[in-house]
């Protein structure tokens, strides 16, 4: 559906930059060669009301055939508070088109049903946190660029943005305005425009834990800690959540990855797996030692310990991953049936 075929465009993300240019590019689309004056009615900052906004959109147009009424910073309003909007998507103008912008949090339920109900358009900017998604994400992003990267030079953009994905509008524009559009770039010509690596998400840190991977662990935790601005207790947050979901594994003796899902409330079934693979490679032994190691870090935090806490956490996760590493050793070989 092109922008001008949906009756709205809900546009969400967690990147407020991400959000706002996602919101430009379809006011663009739909004003083409228009006068962006006279079609477009813009809302923003703390003044404004979602009942305005509705108002906006049922008024006709009058120097035109159509208006665009855009709404920016919807998130600041409760669930009660969009009310308006909601009544006024139940009977769209088909003279307008509405652009509702919301970064972060949750879009109220009965804001997207109506959305939906009226065959409008919900845009996310978010990137994708599976690894096939978010390369898709990151190819569409570059051909949306003109440019175009070599495998190596793609990957190393991609493990440098990390998870900061709002850096990746304006990286790529400085990679257009340094080599122009449908140029071929290699590592030597992106790497001196990556600057710092970005964060990760918390199953970068997770999974080499769980392999025995000291090394790639612990460079994981940097990029949460660096790139990603996550507090050391946020971390342990993570940690304490993925051993909680083996801890419910443990002793439960869950025949396969779907009575792990039901257990552990997962809507999917690949992320049990992975979960009871490490239940079953830990042992109850190796959960209980991996618990006290965290129990005894997280205190250590909280002042018991004259360590900074992110020394404690690196201990902490070397620690994790020998624990995994050496139990994945003792681990008696499956036999093939």
């Amino acid at each position: 559906m092109t922008a001008a075929g949906a009756p709205v465009h809900l546009v969400t993300g967690d990147d407020p930059r991400l959000v706002s240019d996602a919101v430009l590019g379809l006011v663009t689309e739909l004003v083409g060669d228009g006068d962006r004056d006279l079609l477009v009615d813009e809302w923003s900052g703390e003044e404004y009301g979602a009942g305005q906004v509705a108002d906006s959109a049922r008024t006709p147009p009058m120097w035109s055939d159509r208006r665009i009424v855009v709404a920016r910073g919807l998130e600041r309003f409760s669930a009660e508070e969009v009310q308006p909007l909601v009544d006024y998507l139940t009977d769209p103008a088909d003279t307008t088109t509405l652009l509702l912008e919301w970064n972060g949090g949750r879009v109220p339920r009965k804001l997207t049903d109506v959305v939906k109900a009226c065959k409008g358009n919900r845009l996310s900017t978010a990137a994708p946190s599976q690894t096939r998604a978010r390369n898709q994400w990151l190819d569409q992003q570059l051909a949306a660029a003109g440019i175009g990267l070599t495998g190596a030079a793609r990957a190393e953009l991609g493990d440098r943005v990390g998870e900061d994905a709002g850096r990746l509008p304006g990286l790529l524009a400085t990679l257009v305005g340094a080599y122009g559009h449908g140029a071929r770039l290699d590592v030597a010509d992106v790497e001196p425009f990556l600057g710092e690596a970005g964060g990760v998400p918390p199953w970068e840190l997770t999974e080499p834990v769980d392999r025995g991977d000291i090394s790639a662990a612990l460079a994981a935790l940097a990029r949460m800690l660096d790139g990603g601005d996550r507090h050391p207790l946020q971390v342990m947050a993570t940690l304490h959540g993925h051993y909680e979901r083996i801890l419910t594994l443990d002793g439960a003796d869950a025949p396969n990855e779907g009575a792990a899902a039901k257990l552990l409330g997962d809507k999917s079934p690949f992320r049990s797996r992975k979960t009871l693979d490490q239940q079953r490679q830990l042992g109850h032994d190796g959960v209980v030692s991996a618990y006290r190691l965290i129990a005894a870090a997280d205190v250590d935090m909280r002042g018991r310990s004259g360590l900074e806490a992110r020394t404690t956490l690196e201990i902490l996760v070397a620690r994790l991953a020998q624990l995994s590493q050496g139990r994945k050793r003792s681990a008696p070989a499956r036999r093939r049936a």
